[in-house]
């Protein structure tokens, strides 16, 4: 009984070790700031997406598909363009980005919050990836900085209970590797962006979304159930990483000249007197084509061959009949042999060009980061392994001797 007694308070001990370690990992401060991207289906392709109308005043440029459901009213375009992308009026595609905003709408509704920031203007604050929460409206006047801390794959939400409004000219700028299209703003009601705002990120309104003059949104503006309306704006999702998708200009043009007007042979030209071949270089086989021929020529002069050096070609001999010119031609500046640029190509460069997307539509949203979640499972394999163990120890374990 006494060694039973035992067994079973060691198992009782291993267990509570193993739960102790389970909720660590669960309330692990790692995780607490995490923020998810919802993953956003048909509507990833969608720039601009309204409820009842999509309206716009002016040369707007959109970058990516335009739609509107259930409503079918889109007005303006052109002036207007729709560039990488098809205007869809309350047909079965549109519908189908709708129902996607709303899966999305609702993931970004269950986000916990990382900090609560209401009452407090977004601007000349400095954010790192979370999930920020306002119980009633959110407000931008000048500069929100997104700080991704170097990965990309941070994350940043903002969820408001009502409004979200910017002042005019005020910018949200993700920097330090952050995507644009990683920060979502969840808005409970309207969201009017004001005259001249340079925004990032994707708005998700469950009414209206309204675009002052000359503002711009790189990442989408969707609205559920009211209006779009645009006053000579940019929308797109497609310059989102724009930063980063632009190739490093490279040495390739460069070398490629380089090494055309390093191949060009510096022969002498016919009727001029030939060159003296540096010490150390082999004559150009050109050179046997430009020997005088056995017809005399009016004052043929041997060169002279450079101070200092040996002269390793022959001089062209004199031509029968005439008397050689006693007084060597004074040196010109072609006398004096320039260092014949090499003819071999120069190495290959090795900057290499910066990578470049593939097709898609780029940071549309996904799970998260994997970086911090794998020791997850291993402590919770860990604490059910320990949990067994204390089982069979207590099951099948030596028994006393009565």
């Amino acid at each position: 009984m006494l060694h039973r007694s035992i067994s079973y308070g060691l198992s009782l001990g291993v267990a509570a070790v193993a739960l102790a370690l389970l909720l660590f990992a669960v309330g692990s401060p790692t995780n607490a700031g995490a923020a998810t991207a919802p993953g956003l289906g048909a509507a990833a392709s969608y720039a601009v997406l309204g409820g009842q109308t999509v309206t716009n005043t002016g040369p707007s440029t959109i970058d990516g598909d335009l739609g509107v459901w259930p409503g079918t009213s889109v007005t303006n375009f052109p002036p207007g363009i729709v560039t990488g992308g098809t205007i869809h009026s309350g047909d079965s595609h549109a519908q189908q980005a709708q129902s996607a905003v709303t899966t999305a709408y609702d993931a970004l509704s269950a986000e916990p919050c990382t900090d609560d920031l209401t009452g407090q203007d977004l601007g000349g604050m400095t954010l790192t990836a979370g999930v920020y929460c306002f119980t009633s409206s959110a407000q931008l006047t000048g500069l929100l900085t997104l700080d991704a801390e170097g990965s990309a794959n941070a994350v940043f939400i903002f969820k408001t209970v009502s409004t979200l409004t910017t002042a005019s000219n005020s910018v949200v700028d993700v920097i330090n590797g952050g995507v644009d299209c990683n920060v979502f703003w969840r808005v409970g009601s309207s969201a009017p962006i004001g005259t001249g705002t340079v925004f990032a990120g994707n708005i998700l309104a469950l009414t209206t979304i309204t675009l002052a003059t000359g503002a711009s949104v790189s990442g989408r503006a969707l609205a559920r159930n009211g209006e779009v309306t645009l006053q000579t704006n940019h929308v797109g999702f497609l310059g989102c990483a724009a930063a980063t998708d632009t190739p490093s200009p490279t040495a390739t043009t460069v070398a490629t000249e380089t090494a055309t007007a390093s191949a060009i042979p510096t022969a002498t030209p016919v009727g001029e007197t030939p060159t003296a071949t540096p010490i150390g270089q082999t004559p150009s086989p050109t050179s046997v084509v430009q020997t005088p021929t056995p017809t005399p020529s009016p004052t043929p002069t041997p060169s002279p061959t450079p101070v200092g050096q040996t002269p390793t070609a022959t001089p062209s001999p004199t031509p029968v009949g005439q008397t050689p010119t006693p007084t060597p031609v004074v040196p010109s500046t072609t006398a004096t042999p320039s260092a014949t640029p090499a003819l071999s190509p120069p190495p290959a460069p090795t900057n290499t060009p910066s990578i470049t997307p593939g097709p898609g539509f780029p940071n549309t949203g996904g799970p998260p980061s994997p970086e911090n979640l794998p020791w997850i499972p291993l402590l919770l394999g860990l604490a059910l392994s320990l949990g067994a163990a204390a089982l069979v120890l207590n099951r099948w374990g030596p028994r006393p001797v009565a």
